[in-house]
């Protein structure tokens, strides 16, 4: 039956009488209950997370935490490795070695099973694993200490253990507990790795075993940290009583727009240590250096001497028990910001009467949320691109597909797929992807979600913008679209008492990493990955749009800040730079961006192409193509190592000519003229492009007269579809204080 929402203006989106689209049972994705304290259930549950690995399948694959990646093994125990990589041209990994096992000596015992851990608590920067009922870890995103706690009454009996052979486990003296003896004890294995152990209470280890040790009733808390050089034990030494137990990121789009601030909550005595890892600190010096807030709790030392290896880069010492990160703003555009050129102005509107008049609804034939997506957007796209270039007679064919395609997702009349709501973990499912994890590349298990939904919230702002009243009706849908991926605060006091509350928050989006990751519920080792950065820009910068169409500051303001994030984050890992140090020689001077990107993991090859295929790795990191992307690629240099890098493997039999297009949209930054020449020679085009696109973005890299569109970019030009919209905008949008292809 087709649902038609009941947008109440003034009433924020997550407090409407249900999720917009129908419940429906899915029957592919996994039973929370089994990991998550029953406290959390009643609130919708992260599907994309950092520590998404530990209530799957048995809970026991690691999880990279950085510095470390954990393992919960069962019984009481966690594991913790300090990871070696394992790199070639071709990739590099992160081996996972059980370095140090602490565990509850009795947890399990006599029962003849292994006991599970609880996910008690987590947030943006931390997850609170109760491991036995006596022993919780606080494992805390970017603390060089692993810690863990008793819970119980009175002590118990701790167990500490290797896959290496201890050489050395002494007690040590320590000028962080003043007088006391057995609170830090330095722990050397055969593998020439040494360990730190810091306890809040004496504690007496005995070595039974060459990998063994014992400690009996001990209560307080244990902190173990990874001694990367000699030089950094005093450090160590100096912040060991004060630990993180909990960590929140806040967004703050109407008064701190592309700002993002951390805090933690923290036990103990002293300053707060904790790790950086690139992008941070090239954030936290942009705020210092803006003085975006001179408050004095967050001032901050950063400790360049104080280094530990990660996949992602060193990770520097930062001391401070806050941070604010600022990112330089990126303004969400309708239009090109230079403006089509005077002399492209005609090729481009020859293509566009062309690609228009082509339109037509029943030749849109796929069910493929993914594919339908895109044809919609690229669509969409003509429309803009017709008003930049003065060609307004277009529009009305354009505006009417729009509405006849997009229509039917939104008010469940599609045939053969449609949007539902799964109430298990609280979010957007397909129809197809309700019994067939594979269907919708993995959408009902919480795959790709903001590739799909960027590609339908593009289209949505379009048609918004040009047909106010069409905006009006389906504002309620278009919202709970954004807030299947982009719910910022989610009221959970009001979700345990049966309503309010109906989409995780951020689904995709990681505070931390500042980036997303495209990966839903699949246990996997390598954890969570992310393939096309692009294409998540696109999720975020169509969300912008759609606050400019429904003149939504602040949903503008949170978009435009999420895509600035993620575009810096893909040029910081995923476009390769020899020579920069971010990764081992081997794999920088053999690649320029990056395959798949996992938390554990960065391939050269994608999900669906492999590693010889440089022009589907350059198209995925580009694709769809939009005024975003040039700053997306804002580095000319790098644009230019990264085509010629690729255009030898267009030589090869088969290259598709829609990934051809892409390699000469970037060769036409700085060569626009053989651009030109490359892209009239295609004869096919990606589903999600078009000539007409090819065409506006190259004529649009050179120096243009002025546009002789209608709109002005980034104002949001055009009527608005309501003044009652920004209310709507809810908890998708509102200031918070507290997939891959196969």
């Amino acid at each position: 039956m087709p649902h038609h929402g009941s947008h109440r203006p003034g009433a924020p989106l997550q407090v409407q009488d249900g999720p917009v689209f129908p419940r429906a049972t899915s029957t592919v994705v996994p039973d929370p209950s089994r990991f998550f304290a029953p406290a959390l259930l009643a609130a919708p549950l992260p599907t994309n997370s950092f520590f998404q690995n530990f209530v799957l399948k048995d809970g026991d694959m690691p999880e990279y935490i950085h510095p470390y990646s954990i393992r919960s093994p069962g019984a009481g125990a966690l594991d913790v490795c300090y990871p070696s990589r394992i790199h070639s041209a071709s990739s590099i990994t992160q081996a996972f070695v059980a370095d140090l096992t602490v565990s509850d000596a009795s947890a399990g015992a006599g029962t003849g099973t292994a006991q599970r851990h609880v996910v008690s608590a987590f947030d943006d920067l931390s997850v609170t694993l109760d491991v036995s009922p006596s022993l919780r870890a606080h494992l805390v995103r970017g603390c060089p200490y692993v810690t863990l706690a008793t819970t119980a009454a009175g002590p118990i009996d701790i167990s500490v253990a290797s896959v290496h052979a201890f050489v050395e486990v002494g007690a040590t003296s320590c000028h962080c507990h003043h007088g006391s003896s057995g609170t830090k004890w330095r722990l050397r294995m055969d593998s020439g790795q040494t360990f730190l152990l810091y306890a809040s209470a004496p504690i007496h280890l005995t070595q039974a075993t060459a990998t063994q040790l014992s400690a009996p009733a001990f209560a307080g808390a244990i902190r173990v940290a990874y001694l990367p050089d000699a030089s950094m034990e005093p450090v160590l030494d100096r912040y060991s009583r004060c630990y993180p137990t909990a960590g929140h990121a806040t967004l703050n789009p109407n008064d701190r727009p592309f700002s993002v601030d951390y805090s933690w909550r923290k036990e103990g005595h002293g300053e707060l240590l904790m790790l950086a890892h690139p992008l941070h600190l090239r954030l936290l010096a942009l705020a210092a250096a803006a003085n975006d807030d001179d408050d004095e709790n967050r001032a901050v030392r950063v400790l360049d001497g104080f280094r530990y290896r990660s996949i992602d880069g060193d990770m520097v010492g930062v001391v401070g028990n806050s941070w604010a990160l600022r990112a330089d703003p990126v303004l969400p555009t309708w239009h090109s910001t230079r403006g089509v050129s005077a002399d492209g102005v005609a090729e481009v509107v020859a293509a566009l009467r062309a690609d228009v008049g082509a339109l037509a609804p029943a030749a849109v034939t796929t069910t493929s949320s993914y594919f339908y997506g895109k044809a919609v957007a690229r669509a969409a796209r003509l429309a803009v691109i017709a008003e930049e270039v003065g060609c307004a007679d277009v529009v009305p064919a354009v505006r009417e597909f729009l509405a006849a395609t997009v229509t039917p997702w939104l008010d469940g009349s599609f045939q053969g797929n449609g949007f539902l709501y799964d109430a298990t973990w609280g979010g957007l499912v397909t129809l197809q992807g309700l019994t067939d994890s594979g269907a919708d590349f993995g959408f009902g298990i919480y795959n790709d979600h903001h590739y799909h939904l960027g590609y339908f919230l593009y289209a949505i702002a379009v048609l918004a913008r040009l047909d106010p009243s069409w905006g009006r009706q389906y504002a309620t849908q278009a919202y709970a679209m954004v807030a299947d991926f982009m719910t910022v605060s989610c009221d959970k006091s009001a979700a345990a008492a049966g309503g309010g509350c109906f989409f995780t928050r951020l689904r995709m989006f990681d505070l931390w990493t500042l980036h997303s990751w495209a990966g839903g519920l699949a246990a996997i080792p390598d954890g969570r990955n992310q393939e096309s950065t692009s294409e998540a820009v696109n999720a975020y910068y169509s969300a912008a749009l759609v606050g400019l169409s429904y003149g939504d500051a602040r949903l503008a303001s949170l978009g435009a800040t999420m895509a600035a994030l993620e575009m810096l984050a893909a040029q910081t890992w995923w476009h390769v730079r020899d020579g920069d140090g971010m990764y081992e020689e081997d794999f920088s001077g053999s690649n320029r961006v990056v395959g798949v990107l996992w938390a554990n993991k960065r391939d050269s090859v994608l999900w669906f192409a492999p590693a010889e295929w440089k022009e589907c790795r350059l198209g995925i990191q580009l694709l769809p193509l939009l005024p975003v992307s040039e700053a997306l690629f804002p580095d000319v240099a790098f644009v230019r190592e990264l085509v010629e890098w690729t255009l030898p493997a267009l030589a090869r039999d088969g290259v598709g000519e829609w990934w051809k297009g892409f390699v000469y949209a970037l060769e036409g930054i700085y060569d626009t003229e053989a651009a030109l020449a490359k892209i009239r020679a295609l004869t096919a085009h990606d589903n999600g492009n078009s000539l007409t696109n090819l065409l506006w973005w190259l004529h649009s890299r050179a120096p243009a007269a002025a546009s002789s569109g209608t709109g002005t970019p980034g104002s949001g030009s055009g009527s608005g579809s309501g003044s009652g919209s920004a209310a709507a905008a809810g908890t998708a949008t509102d200031s918070d204080s507290g997939g891959q292809r196969e």
